[in-house]
């Protein structure tokens, strides 16, 4: 969420910077709004004054000679004038901050002002591509026909179970999946600092607002219905960046920042997805994540960023993926963005780079929205957190990832040395 002042100081240059998001920034609305909620505002001080100042009227006029009951008969009609008009007054202040705070609510974050122009994906800025790329001696197949083949990946259960979207995996490739799991809490954990944190898989509407989710995005998410305020979480980074909500953080406990590491379900009703990818598990509406959460000083946002994206990357490189990494530009940001960094793997099935974690600074944006602060040791006072999060990775996408590279012409599928130590002895799958 932005700060008001910074909206009204800097009106011009946010325009501007939106507008790398192809958004149009209505000043003259948003500043006849603030205009309007400051009038009601004044004049319910005015309403206020005069109406203390009528509460004094009865023992002036009775000084000037008129009767008790009439002095309090003339003061409860000023009286009565003025709580008419301050019912209106209150009614139209509170009407003009619900404006106001909808629009600036709906207003997403403000680019870098290095971020690339563009529209869509398609304007991403290419920084490093790592690995090599497999070759085949035949059509490599993609992990749905792989997983068939072996037995082990069941699509048509899912759908008889919960429908379309779903899967349900059996035995090695099921171990496979808790596996990669586990490889990435480790390596988070071990070799990088991270605390692992357990959470809810349920968050109130309070916890989506402080990360961006709502108001906005309600479409994507999954309601409980037996609770107007409880919903499935689409992220880990929802209850994990809200663990810093109405908090000020000393300084001491900050260190290199706060880190934490967590594995969780995910949830997502895919309502903006329009039929994409519905074949296979790219895109489901229950998946795994390990997801990487930082909270950290103003000046070490950026640095933090580059630091997460490269332990992301690391479990990419220890699994022996190709990938590549990409700088966002305006357009394919995320709403509380300011800078993203999207990791794609190598897809054989697709000839495709597929998106299998998305770094991301978000400056004070969501800190603002949570009131989440550290106190400043050089002035002694609060200020507004900077957050950061990404995959670590998503476990579905790797899980494909390692299918389709590790595929073999005999149908089985070679499993990368990273992960032996967890399955058990078995370093292949097979039918």
């Amino acid at each position: 969420m932005h700060d008001i002042k910074y909206l009204r100081q800097h009106a011009d240059e946010v325009a501007q910077r939106l507008l790398k998001r192809s958004i149009v920034f209505d000043i003259e609305s948003f500043r006849a709004l603030d205009q309007r909620r400051r009038e009601a505002d004044i004049q319910s001080q005015h309403l206020l004054a005069e109406r203390k100042s009528a509460s004094r009227r009865v023992g002036e006029l009775i000084k000037e000679g008129v009767s008790v009951d009439d002095a309090k008969a003339q003061v409860d009609e000023i009286l009565a004038r003025i709580e008419s008009q301050m019912d209106h007054a209150t009614a139209e202040a509170r009407s003009a901050q619900q404006d106001l705070d909808d629009l600036i609510q709906g207003l997403p974050n403000l680019p870098d002002a290095d971020i690339p122009d563009g529209k869509d994906e398609s304007a991403n800025v290419e920084l490093l591509c790592w690995g090599e790329l497999p070759e085949f001696d035949y059509e490599p197949l993609d992990h749905v026909d792989i997983g068939n083949a072996l037995g082990l990946l069941d699509f048509d259960a899912a759908t008889a179970l919960t429908g379309s979207r779903f899967s349900v995996m059996h035995g090695p490739l099921a171990r496979l999946h808790r596996a990669l799991i586990q490889y990435m809490l480790d390596t988070h954990t071990r070799d990088h600092g991270y605390s692992e944190v357990y959470v809810p898989y349920i968050v109130n509407s309070e916890a989506l607002f402080g990360t961006g989710q709502l108001p906005k995005f309600a479409e994507d998410l999954f309601k409980l219905h037996h609770d107007p305020d409880y919903y499935l979480i689409p992220t880990a980074e929802v209850p994990v960046t809200n663990l810093v909500r109405d908090r000020i953080v000393e300084d001491g406990e900050l260190g290199a920042g706060l880190r934490y590491a967590c594995h969780t379900p995910c949830f997502r009703s895919e309502a903006g997805s329009y039929g994409r990818d519905t074949r296979g598990m790219i895109r489901q509406h229950q998946f795994e994540k390990v997801e990487l959460v930082q909270m950290c000083r103003p000046a070490d946002s950026n640095a933090r960023l580059d630091e997460l994206t490269n332990h992301a990357e690391s479990i990419l490189r220890g699994l022996e993926l190709p990938y590549r990494k990409v700088l966002l530009c305006g357009g394919d940001l995320g709403f509380s963005a300011r800078r993203t960094h999207d990791l794609e793997v190598w897809l054989p099935g697709q000839s495709a780079y597929r998106e299998i974690s998305s770094c991301s600074n978000f400056g004070d944006f969501q800190a603002r929205r949570m009131k989440a602060r550290w106190r400043n040791p050089e002035s002694g006072k609060p200020e507004y957190l900077h957050t950061l999060n990404g995959s670590g990775l998503a476990v579905g996408r790797t899980l494909v990832a390692l299918l389709e590279n590790g595929q073999n012409e005999d149908g089985t599928v070679t499993i990368p040395a990273a992960l032996h130590p967890y399955m058990g002895g078995v370093t292949v799958l097979s039918k």
